[in-house]
């Protein structure tokens, strides 16, 4: 039995979605929605999130325990964010679960060894953050970031993971800082991938067009007018995107 709590809808082909930091296998509904009327997209909740918020995984660990619960046959696989991340790692890891990979807001991970390292410094003190002061008051700074900004009423805060133990274990554990760098390895990749980034989240635009560019059989996509969170805030252009890629 997965440790990973999976919901479905629609028929069809699967197509398997990885939600980001913060949020649950519910979040991004109207995104999924879309998606779901050509075709059945699951979705799961991710080691310290949602029902698996008492699960504890590494990056690579939380990439087996995905893989295992995909079945015998290969799927097309996505994610946002954090899930983009471990959807890299599944299909480096587990090659003939992936048919075709997508990925939102990816990132290879951070070449310097010390800029790594303090990066996880970084994730391990925001740990203790939201240790001190808890997941509500934690989710408020989080989506107040700048990072957030073009994402306004889109937070879906009823869809966010709100337990604190499980969200500091998944920065301590799965975090960037956490993350080997995955330049050099992205030829290994030889499905067709799709890197998506939001027009005007800079730093993973760049990121999306170096890992479609990594790859053997990549595209990227910038999603017009969107930040980090484009699913969110342009739910019908991302879900364009995906359907014309997976076709």
């Amino acid at each position: 039995m997965s440790l990973l709590t999976v919901q479905g809808e629609g028929a069809g082909a699967p197509f398997v979605w990885l939600h980001g930091f913060t949020q649950t296998r519910t979040s991004a509904h109207e995104y999924r929605s879309i998606l779901a009327g050509g075709r059945e997209v699951w979705t799961l909740d991710l080691p310290g999130h949602g029902g698996a918020c008492d699960v504890r995984a590494t990056l690579d660990e939380t990439a087996d325990l995905v893989a295992g619960t995909l079945g015998d046959q290969p799927v097309d696989l996505g994610g946002y964010s954090f899930g983009a991340r471990v959807a890299l790692h599944v299909a480096l890891a587990h090659p003939r679960a992936v048919r075709r990979l997508v990925v939102l807001g990816a990132t290879r991970g951070i070449r310097d060894p010390g800029e790594r390292a303090a990066r996880r410094r970084r994730d391990d003190d925001l740990a203790r953050h939201i240790e001190e002061v808890g997941a509500d008051q934690f989710l408020l700074e989080w989506l107040a970031q700048p990072l957030f900004a073009t994402l306004a009423s889109a937070s879906e805060p009823e869809s966010r993971s709100r337990d604190g133990a499980g969200l500091a274990a998944s920065l301590r554990l799965a975090g960037t800082g956490t993350q080997a760098w995955l330049g050099e390895r992205l030829g290994e990749i030889s499905v067709p991938v799709l890197a998506m980034a939001g027009e005007r989240d800079e730093k993973f635009a760049a990121e999306a067009l170096a890992i479609a560019a990594g790859v053997a059989n990549g595209r990227a996509t910038l999603i017009s007018g969107a930040g980090h969170a484009a699913h969110l805030e342009a739910p019908a252009a991302c879900a364009r995107a995906v359907d014309a890629f997976l076709g």
